[in-house]
């Protein structure tokens, strides 16, 4: 749907980021609050947001080692993470030395890093080049073949075309929902 129709408030409602006005939101069979604290689903946004004075290593980390998982543990599961990305290379580089695609591929790791069952995705591919969007619809296309359910929220009908189920808003109510074509030969 187009700008303002309400696609980001619906993944801050599934991410307990914003409180519903009315009724309750439910995350894997639980409320989005305990969806969140289970750590349920992982989340990228438009901008990357890493932190530019850690490590792409450490920004990867991150949320495990809020968690307080050991540091072999956390290296290990970053590198793995690192791989499907393919920027194993990168690992001791910082933020501002990546191009944007390579930014936003740290962040599907850093929020694929606590094994989430679903993905939100926020415009993911909003700043980014053709050639670079495709690579990311790939990794998705990839994880949500490896089970990850993805909910990715986009203007660009280009990338909607990736969708296995595509629901169109306007002016905050749902105006299309149906399985798509790829859905049928998947």
């Amino acid at each position: 749907g187009p700008s303002g129709c309400g696609k980001s408030t619906l993944l801050r409602l599934i991410g307990d980021l914003t409180a519903p006005t009315s009724g309750s939101v439910a995350v894997n069979g639980k409320p989005a609050a305990r969806a969140r604290l289970d750590r349920d689903y992982g989340m990228v946004f438009q901008a990357p947001v890493l932190m530019d004075w850690r490590t792409i290593v450490k920004n990867i980390e991150l949320p495990l080692e809020i968690m307080g998982v050991p540091a072999d543990e956390r290296r290990r599961r970053a590198g793995d993470l690192l791989r499907l990305v393919e920027l194993e290379a990168f690992a001791d580089r910082h933020p501002w030395e990546l191009l944007g695609g390579m930014q936003q591929n740290v962040a599907i790791a850093r929020a694929l890093i606590t094994h989430p069952t679903l993905l939100l995705a926020d415009e993911p591919t909003g700043n980014l080049d053709t050639h670079t969007t495709v690579e990311i619809m790939a990794l998705f296309r990839e994880l949500n073949e490896q089970g990850i359910t993805i909910v990715l929220v986009t203007h660009d009908p280009g990338v909607a075309a990736h969708a296995l189920r595509l629901v169109r808003f306007l002016d905050g109510r749902i105006v299309e929902d149906q399985r798509t074509e790829r859905a049928e030969t998947a």
